[in-house]
């Protein structure tokens, strides 16, 4: 991205339901920032708090403490219909006795414009999400996918300088989900929009977005490009939460830049380790399957074997046991033949992805 203009500011907000000893914090001093023209993904397990900051954004609850900043004018004490931010929900909300063209037309003829606004705006974005032959259609009539068209027209039509998306693709089947990300994604670059999207989906955070926020139990544990969450987590939970993770425990044996560590697996590693971390400290490494690479053995005296093998079509899974711990590994498909369960195999870790988890 080259424009880094601030969209929204999210400053130490915090929200809390309830009073008392029965109050539940479902936010907790969230600070993050959203550039112009992003599309940034909340992403986290359900109840973490991603919906409430969404809906503190759009104004359906009340702050309990922080501000929230949209294009440097703080929007906290707006009413929901000031605030130039449109939401699309998991559920549609589409009217069933108007056709799609009124359905989308409806909400700029609340906000008074001319029949002739009216009229080229809404064909308009009918283009724009490819429903112009369905205009007469009533939302009976359309498929799931059609369906969210319609909303994300509706919800565009008004040219909102913010477009939050709660789940909006989770009521899909995968292969049409699968093609709503490319176009949502195609959607966002053409209207220059910043997009706000809430998901649980790893996958689509990580296919569909500039940047992502990883949100747990109230609190934003990471901020990052897919890359750098996927490759480079702050701690446990985002490493375990998106994709597959293996965490061993191990002993510092020497700290540094040319440090050295050994695993609970007897693997012993020379890498970057802190001068915090002293010689005989414990402490936890991560590292991908797919960083982890795999060749048969013939020695007697490898313990480590395939314990379990997953075929996926395109690829494969393994697990691995070494000295009874449990070792993922993932398997190229041009590698998936060369491998059975019970095969002993020697393992390679690339120590250019092992990391020191805080």
């Amino acid at each position: 991205m080259v424009n880094k203009i601030n969209s929204i500011e999210i400053k130490n907000v915090t929200k809390v339901y309830g009073e008392g000893i029965n109050s539940i914090k479902a936010l907790d001093n969230a600070i993050l920032n959203i550039y112009d023209n992003e599309f940034f993904t909340l992403l986290g397990p359900s109840g973490c708090g991603k919906t409430t900051l969404l809906r503190l954004i759009a104004g359906f609850e009340d702050i309990t403490l922080g501000n929230i900043i949209l294009f440097n004018d703080e929007i906290e004490s707006l009413p929901p219909n000031k605030r130039p931010v449109n939401t699309v929900f998991q559920q549609y909300a589409l009217f069933p006795h108007l056709n799609v063209f009124e359905n989308i037309a409806f909400g700029l003829r609340r906000l008074n414009k001319s029949n002739s606004f009216v009229d080229a705006r809404t064909k308009e974005v009918l283009k724009l999400v490819q429903m112009q032959d369905f205009s007469n259609r009533k939302p009976n009539q359309l498929s799931g996918g059609q369906q969210q068209r319609v909303a994300l027209a509706r919800a565009l039509a008004p040219e909102p300088k913010l477009l939050l998306l709660d789940e909006p693709l989770s009521a899909l089947d995968l292969k049409l989900r699968q093609a709503m990300r490319i176009e949502l994604k195609n959607l966002q670059r053409e209207t220059g929009i910043t997009f706000v999207f809430v998901t649980h989906d790893q996958e689509e955070a990580l296919t569909m977005s500039d940047r992502i926020a990883v949100i747990n139990l109230g609190k934003v544990q990471q901020i990052g490009t897919p890359i750098e969450i996927y490759e480079y987590p702050k701690n446990e939970f985002v490493a375990n939460f998106i994709g597959e993770a293996n965490l061993f425990n191990a002993i510092c044996q020497e700290n540094g830049k040319f440090g050295k560590c050994k695993l609970e697996t007897g693997h012993i590693f020379k890498m970057q380790i802190p001068k915090k971390i002293s010689k005989g400290d414990k402490i936890r490494i991560f590292i991908r399957p797919e960083r982890i690479k795999i060749t048969k053995t013939n020695k007697k005296n490898i313990k480590s074997f395939i314990y379990k093998f997953t075929y996926l079509g395109n690829a494969a899974q393994i697990i691995v046991k070494s000295n009874n711990l449990e070792i993922n590994v993932n398997l190229s498909i041009d590698k998936v033949r060369d491998f059975k369960e019970g095969e002993k195999v020697n393992l390679e870790f690339d120590k250019n992805y092992l990391q020191i988890m805080s």
